[in-house]
């Protein structure tokens, strides 16, 4: 008996220690995964906190909870599975679909700019909505899809990470990315949203040094938050420029892209000292105008196709 114990106990040990690589496997392969996502976890954070604009302080939070599990659901239920199944049956596939997210992206900013341009503010429109009810649920909804497209570009990143990676062990990984991703970029959200409140309580503490950073907080906000939504725009045009760029280079319509690099290149060399950052600014640029091309053009055609439909 003590030996079948001492033999059970063994077989339970090297089960752990199993355990326990492979655990050490998924977080190294998410470590990977993640830190090549980077950049679109960025553009992340910087559209998300433009849609709690027009609601009252104590429903930010929960707004934002709600985009959470939003995110998380588009990322756990929709897109890995996904992915996965694209990824082992049909990777052909992954490219055009991540095109036709990037140029909704385009569409998106260039809307935005557009109606910016025309004098129409998504403020006004918000503050219009009369229903609390119904400019959450709009917000929320805005939210999730724009966050679906960027999370569809993060996991498939992540997914190039790993490509000798066995099919637990991609969603095993992947999962990781996500949860943490997601709860990464919502709690910086979070932070933002509610840095006036926390400067507010800075104001009312008896040291002056803490209620001069509160006021401060609470003086920059406004600036920071107008400063967000616009960078978020930005960040839509240039992740989804960015995209069909690279779509056209897997499709060996290369022009385009290698024109843009080779830009970025010729500035990077022009400022040895900052060769790196400015090759990737440059880059950016060049994504975003095309991406802002694109977004104009599919803007353009389907504002003209109801006048025609009206016409007729």
């Amino acid at each position: 008996m003590a030996g079948g114990l001492v033999a059970l106990l063994d077989d339970v040990a090297a089960i752990a220690k199993l355990a326990a690589a492979s655990l050490d496997d998924v977080a190294g392969a998410a470590g990977r995964a993640g830190t090549k996502a980077a950049g679109v976890v960025i553009d992340d954070a910087a559209v998300t906190p433009r849609y709690v604009v027009g609601l009252t302080p104590d429903r930010e939070l929960p707004i934002i909870w709600k985009i959470t599990l939003g995110s998380l659901r588009n990322k756990l239920l929709f897109i890995l599975p996904v992915a996965l199944l694209l990824s082992a049956f049909a990777p052909w596939a992954v490219t055009p679909l991540l095109m036709l997210g990037g140029s909704y992206l385009c569409f998106e900013a260039a809307e935005k700019i557009i109606e910016a341009l025309a004098g129409h503010h998504a403020e006004e429109e918000v503050a219009e909505i009369a229903s609390p009810e119904e400019l959450e649920q709009r917000q929320v909804s805005g939210a999730v899809r724009t966050d679906f497209i960027l999370s569809a570009e993060i996991m498939a990143i992540a997914l190039a990470e790993l490509p000798d990676a066995s099919l637990p062990m991609r969603a095993a990984a992947l999962a990781a990315v996500a949860i943490a991703i997601t709860i990464g970029v919502y709690g910086v959200v979070a932070l933002i949203v509610k840095m006036d409140d926390i400067g507010l309580h800075l104001s009312r503490k008896p040291s002056a040094g803490a209620r001069q950073l509160g006021a401060g907080l609470v003086k920059a906000m406004p600036v920071l938050l107008t400063a967000l939504s616009h960078i978020g725009v930005a960040a839509m045009v240039w992740v989804g420029g960015g995209i069909l760029l690279h779509g056209l280079e897997v499709f060996h319509l290369g022009a385009i892209p290698h024109f843009v690099h080779h830009i970025a290149e010729l500035a990077g060399h022009a400022v040895p000292f900052a060769q790196g950052f400015v090759e990737w600014l440059v880059g950016a640029i060049g994504a975003g105008i095309c991406g802002l091309i694109v977004g104009a053009v599919i803007a353009g055609v389907l504002h003209l196709v109801p006048k025609k439909k009206a016409a007729h």
